[in-house]
């Protein structure tokens, strides 16, 4: 039967080993808060367990206390760093009001009636509050993501309720014989040991949640344009490529605007490359304020722009581009000194069965409704009319020569 001082030696080994390596991950990743949470928990709980290493050395039992006190705390700790890799609040108040209840409890069963029963029953409650507080968050999806790392944690959160539970039976029950504050039984040694294996697992779970969401983010910012902010051409294409199969599927139809600013080049010429840009900016910024939630717009390269309208009609998508024109020509009538006004030419475009799966063919059709735009004097829009058909063929992937547009000042 293993020994309490070896237990708690097990426990600080282990966690502070646990508390270098999120000290490590804190400083190579300033900006990752919620490791900071858990390098301070698996401290908190290594400094814990040596301090209660210190009941059989010394009379007093506050030292007893204190590492109960501690390992407490890294436990509301960790769950706090949960609900801050999730993005919401924390409270330590949470924290503080969970320990005082649980020091307050311990210390009746320790100084006004010693009864170690009550006291790993009330200490298995303070630790259990914090586990299940974070149930909810790790199992539950997050932006339609399943997190692998968050359901390890989950599972380990949920096995180290059980074992608390059944520690505190044993407890009660006298399950394996007495328990005293320098010696456990062979049950309660087997089970703090698996707590202890346990913590480990959720740490590690809680560190597949931080690789995996790190590697989202660099899958996202592959997604998106350097310089704007917006998607990118292959995150357009993915998103087109949905939408045609969507609407292969059910038949309804969605609009495509290809966008480009007029003139850009003169400007880039005139002012420099510095304006250029925050010319390409200051018109993602606009464009967005015309759009509904759903639409994607993203940056094709240089200075052309899509922007893909979902359950939309050509004439739908004929009222977005209208949306775009006005907020820029309003933008350029209140240009002064040495402000650069936008204008902007917009090809309209709308998925029919002709398309079919290929997004090719509708980037195609609303090219062609660019130039016409931009053949008509620029600063205007004209919409692909999809009658005749888009292609002569089934098979053929090329937009027919002489198509019909609608073209709109």
């Amino acid at each position: 039967m293993l020994s309490v001082p070896t237990l708690f030696t097990v426990l600080v080994i282990n966690f502070l080993a646990v508390g270098l390596i999120w000290a490590y991950v804190v400083r190579s990743y300033p900006k990752f808060g919620a490791a900071r949470y858990w390098a301070y928990s698996a401290l908190a709980l290594a400094g814990g367990a040596g301090l209660s290493m210190l009941r059989g050395a010394m009379e007093s039992r506050l030292p007893l206390l204190g590492g109960a006190g501690l390992m407490i705390v890294a436990s509301c700790i960790a769950a706090m760093g949960v609900r801050h890799f999730y993005g919401l609040d924390v409270s330590w108040r949470r924290t503080a009001a969970i320990t005082a209840l649980t020091l307050l409890g311990l210390a009746t069963f320790l100084l006004v009636r010693d009864d170690m029963r009550m006291r790993i029953v009330i200490y298995s409650l303070g630790q259990s509050i914090p586990m299940a507080s974070i149930l909810p968050l790790v199992l539950g999806r997050r932006d339609g993501r399943d997190n692998p790392g968050a359901r390890l944690a989950g599972i380990v959160a949920i096995l180290i309720l059980a074992i608390h539970a059944f520690r505190s039976a044993c407890a009660v029950f006298q399950f394996g014989g007495e328990v005293s504050m320098i010696s456990y039984n062979g049950v309660q040694a087997a089970l703090i040991l698996g707590l202890v294996f346990l913590g480990m697992a959720l740490n590690f779970g809680f560190l597949l949640m931080a690789i995996d969401r790190l590697r989202n983010e660099v899958a996202d910012l592959a997604l998106l344009d350097d310089l704007t902010g917006v998607s990118n051409r292959r995150h357009l294409l993915q998103r087109l490529t949905e939408e045609c199969a969507r609407s292969e599927r059910g038949g309804e139809p969605f609009a495509l605007l290809v966008i480009d600013l007029d003139g850009f080049k003169s400007i880039n010429d005139t002012y420099g490359h510095a304006a250029g840009d925050a010319c390409l900016q200051h018109f993602t910024l606009m464009a967005q304020t015309r759009l509904r939630p759903g639409d994607l717009l993203a940056r094709t390269g240089g200075d052309e722009f899509c922007i893909v309208l979902p359950s939309s009609t050509l004439r739908e998508g004929a009222m977005i581009a209208r949306r775009v024109l006005d907020v820029c020509r309003q933008d350029a009538e209140a240009c002064v000194g040495a402000d650069i006004p936008i204008a902007v030419s917009i090809g309209v475009a709308q998925w029919t069965p002709e398309v079919g799966g290929f997004p090719d063919r509708l980037i195609a059709a609303a090219d062609h409704a660019l130039y016409a735009a931009k053949k008509d004097g620029k600063n205007r829009y004209a919409a692909y009319d999809p009658s005749p058909p888009l292609v002569p063929e089934p098979e053929q992937r090329q937009i027919m020569p002489a198509p019909s547009l609608r073209r709109q000042a």
